[in-house]
């Protein structure tokens, strides 16, 4: 088992390797002075307010912890992280960032690799936003006027990054397992001029992914391109126990044109770690900028060349490289097995909840996420229900989250409540750390002592 970054073993590699560090700096004159007492005294006593402060806090990194998507970093890239911070480097010069901008392209291209693109144009930013919008901003220079389409269950920063380009957005109704509805996209290219459609492999509300291999079929007929925005699902891409569908979309993602992935959910960085990657390196035309000033010290790319981001946390992309030196992306490897094992616990409790008879459940997981309603009468009885159970598993120790979803999502079972809303507040699990399946036990007694306890209270 690994240690925890801020253990005693783990401090002493950090020790070991801020004196490696060092060595690269030894010729140089000494600057620092002795810490004056006093100061040194503020210091502990403003870190260890600062601690008192950061207990307010929900326990991402305990199993316990099955709500939103939080995934605790690995200590390998926490420390190398906090190693990166002394040096404290900028990536968008190689002045401010010289082998930190190293390793951030070695680190890009075995992304790229896991995809199957040997010669892409890519690099890291600040989230999957920041990826997206520059997907899309380069989308409307190659299709000027032309809309981006994306289903209704796509993230909303699409529609949103969409207005802040001045790009016309179009959103896909999506079927009863929330992917993007393939009849209903093709009438809408039929009457709409539709320049870009994002597939979603890995839906943030139930982890869908979009029937990539219609898509590029329809693309064969109507020519538009197509974004992949796996900023949640990527990795995905290395697992060997998916469904047909999902395997078949991730297996065909190396034909789209470009792709959002973030080591900051299942990648085990901290944030904000984003990724965007163009099939085509020859979009990199759209970035050109002038920056005398910046550019001069080397011949190389200069990472800030190919981004819209100006300073960006070198550190990001030491932490990366360190984590994939640990655990190569490769299949039926360490990094792979725990994502078999997050699906494996996603299934268990999907398994678990069909057979109890107080929940409806959602569509089998596709990838690590479960959603259930509570069995009622009405669906808005079944959303006090879910907010009630919310609390009560919290209480007793269980986080989980809460998502309002259309009644179709439940399939069938959702018949036999009254439709007297649109929406039903559901139970959302995202089961992203490989811990979970060891502990599933023990998070499906806290569930359901919780569910008894508002059902029978």
């Amino acid at each position: 088992m690994s240690a925890g970054a801020g253990s005693p073993e783990s401090l002493d590699l950090l020790a070991k390797a801020l004196a490696k560090l060092a060595e690269g700096s030894a010729s140089l004159p000494a600057t620092e002075a002795a810490i004056d007492p006093d100061a040194a005294a503020s210091l502990e006593r403003v870190l260890l307010e600062t601690a008192v402060r950061m207990q307010d806090n929900f326990p991402y990194a305990h199993p316990l912890y099955a709500g939103q998507m939080l995934k605790p970093p690995h200590p390998v890239a926490r420390l190398a992280y906090s190693l990166a911070m002394t040096v404290n480097p900028n990536n968008h010069a190689l002045d401010g960032g010289r082998a930190s901008s190293a390793m951030e392209k070695e680190a890009v291209a075995a992304i790229a690799h896991m995809f199957g693109w040997e010669q892409p144009l890519g690099h890291l930013t600040g989230g999957g936003t920041m990826a997206n919008l520059e997907a899309l901003y380069v989308a409307g220079q190659l299709r000027p006027g032309d809309a981006i389409a994306a289903s209704s269950q796509a993230h909303y920063t699409h529609g949103r990054i969409s207005g802040v380009l001045g790009i016309p957005f179009v959103s896909v109704p999506v079927d009863a397992q929330a992917r993007l509805d393939l009849l209903a996209l093709e009438r809408l290219l039929e009457s709409r001029r539709i320049g870009t459609v994002v597939a979603t492999l890995g839906t943030t509300a139930i982890g869908s992914v979009d029937p990539l291999p219609g898509l590029l079929a329809l693309q064969q007929r109507h020519g538009f391109r197509i974004h992949a925005d796996a900023a949640y699902g990527g990795y995905y891409t290395l697992a060997g126990n998916l469904g047909a569908a999902a395997t078949a979309a991730f297996a065909q993602a190396s034909h789209v044109d470009s792709i959002v992935i973030d080591p900051h959910k299942h990648g085990l960085q901290p944030y904000g770690c984003g990724c965007v990657l163009f099939r085509d390196a020859s979009v990199g035309r759209f970035y050109r900028h002038d920056s005398p000033y910046t550019y001069f010290s080397s011949g190389d790319l200069h990472l800030g060349e190919i981004s819209l981001e100006c300073s960006r946390p070198g550190a990001a992309a030491v932490a990366l490289w360190a984590t994939q030196r640990l655990l190569p992306l490769e299949r039926g490897g360490v990094f792979a097995r725990g994502l078999e094992d997050s699906r494996r616990a996603a299934l268990e409790l999907h398994a678990r909840l069909a057979g109890d008879a107080r929940f409806i459940v959602g569509p089998e997981p596709e990838l690590d996420i479960v959603v259930w309603a509570v069995r009622a009468a009405r669906a808005s009885e079944a959303s006090t229900l879910a907010r009630r159970l919310f609390d009560a598993a919290a209480a007793k120790g269980l986080h989980l989250a809460l998502a309002d979803l259309p009644l179709e999502f439940l399939g069938p079972a959702a018949d036999a409540l009254e439709r007297d809303r649109p929406t039903v507040t559901c139970l959302r699990s995202v089961l992203m750390k490989p811990e979970h399946l060891a502990w599933l036990d023990r998070i499906w007694i806290l569930l359901t002592e919780a569910t008894t306890s508002i059902t029978t209270g």
